[in-house]
């Protein structure tokens, strides 16, 4: 028999039965839909994360402060009071590949123009600071070499500071006092957003790394030095080369603990996002279990036809249809079941984003609130063309795979017996 012709019989039987056939689906649209669903989820958290990541630069490695032992007691990162200038200009000099470096202080201090005030992240950085992280400026610019080798009392404040103080006004010229100090406002940062660890990266006043030591903080030890390498390729290498100069400079012999640690972009994106992949890889598992739980009624639903079409089938053995065109008949039955439910589950799956949003914006009108929901449906989420495919496939192989049981067990009914069931 010509496959065309087993086709249009599969299909017969299955408009016969209409609504059962649409609840059979079902099993395989819920599925579908649910992994494309939970993996553009968990893609988008990991896209959001690499976005952040991408705020801090180009070609990036931090050098942290590292731990310290002292009488005993462990400090944590950070306490270790062994970075300095020097070690930022001999990275600079020294280290095949840097382009840029920025040695940096850290602190937070309440910032008072006029009437107005707002605790802040103070940072004490070099002008290269901005090109390293890629920060644009909305207005104004940043402070000179000359500012940082003078140690004038300028800086630049991040927009969500500017607000805060000076609300709609323009604040370059500004002075604003920090620990009683006046400062020149230079320059506005453009909005970075939030960082990794969930702190508001444009509520910060930067000014010279000299100016924090001597007129803020009193400190002559660096919290960190942000050092920017030439390109992408190299960033390993620069990375233990800084490595190998810091433990040269702070005298740390071979065997012991590093005073220092060096992380390059790619290893914070990679810590990052782990996390999302993780969440990714178990969404989707979680949501493959509805395929198998749709493959298992695909399964019963056929047999279940196996028995009602018994005298159908001996009656077509009869007048000469073979084992293997009864296999295909049931054969196509189960993957057209299968492949129509995952088409209608690829279609739910990809508007999932939008139906989640609009149930969001119904809940809203309603003043019922839902935390799950509201950071699902107004977070980004990114549907991978690569897991429809697979998801279609793999509903298809479910249909093929839960099928072949019920089609071979059609296959093997025995024409005479098959025309005596009742």
């Amino acid at each position: 028999m010509k496959l065309t012709a087993t086709f249009r019989i599969a299909l017969r039987a299955l408009k016969r039965n209409k609504m059962r056939s649409i609840l059979t689906m079902l099993g395989i649209i819920i599925g579908v839909a649910a992994v494309i669903a939970m993996v553009g989820v968990g893609n988008g958290a990991k896209a959001q994360v690499e976005a952040q990541i991408a705020t801090l630069g180009k070609n990036m490695i931090l050098v942290f402060a590292g731990s310290m032992t002292s009488g005993g007691a462990k400090g944590g990162y950070g306490a270790a009071g062994t970075m300095k200038v020097e070690d930022a200009v001999s990275i600079l000099r020294e280290v095949p590949g840097v382009t840029l470096v920025s040695p940096e202080i850290r602190s937070g201090a309440q910032l008072a123009a006029g009437n107005q005030n707002w605790f802040t992240t103070i940072l004490g950085e070099s002008p290269d600071y901005f090109e390293m992280r890629e920060w644009e400026f909305t207005d104004g610019s940043s402070f000179t070499e000359q500012d940082t080798r003078s140690a004038n009392k300028v800086g630049v404040i991040g927009k969500t500071t500017a607000q805060q103080i000076f609300g709609d006004d323009d604040p370059v010229g500004q002075i604003v006092r920090v620990k009683n100090v006046p400062f020149k406002i230079t320059g506005v940062l453009k909005s970075k957003g939030f960082s990794l660890g969930g702190a508001d990266q444009d509520d910060v006043f930067i000014v010279p790394y000299t100016t924090a030591m001597k007129r803020l903080t009193g400190a002559t030890i660096l919290r960190g030095i942000d050092v920017q390498a030439a390109s992408d390729d190299i960033m390993s290498r620069v990375q233990d080369q800084i490595s190998e100069l810091l433990r040269q400079r702070h005298n740390i012999r071979a065997g012991h603990d590093d005073d220092f640690m060096v992380r390059g972009q790619q290893d914070i994106a990679e810590m990052a996002t782990a996390q999302s992949k993780t969440m990714t890889v178990l969404l989707g598992a979680i949501a493959s279990v509805s395929l198998i739980v749709g493959g298992i009624g695909i399964m019963n639903i056929m047999l279940v036809s196996v028995t009602e079409r018994t005298r159908e089938i001996g009656i077509r053995m009869a007048v000469g249809a073979h084992g293997r065109d009864i296999l295909s008949q049931f054969l196509i039955e189960a993957v057209t079941l299968s492949s129509l439910g995952g088409i209608i589950g690829i279609l739910l799956g990809v508007s999932s984003t939008y139906i989640l949003k609009l149930l969001s914006k119904i809940c809203d009108m309603l003043h019922i609130h839902n935390d799950a929901l509201a950071a699902i449906a107004y977070g980004p989420t990114l549907i991978s063309p690569t897991i429809v495919v697979i998801s279609f496939v793999f509903s298809a192989a479910v249909g093929v795979f839960f099928g072949f049981y019920p089609a071979k067990k059609a296959a093997a009914l025995d024409p005479i017996d098959a025309l005596r069931y009742e």
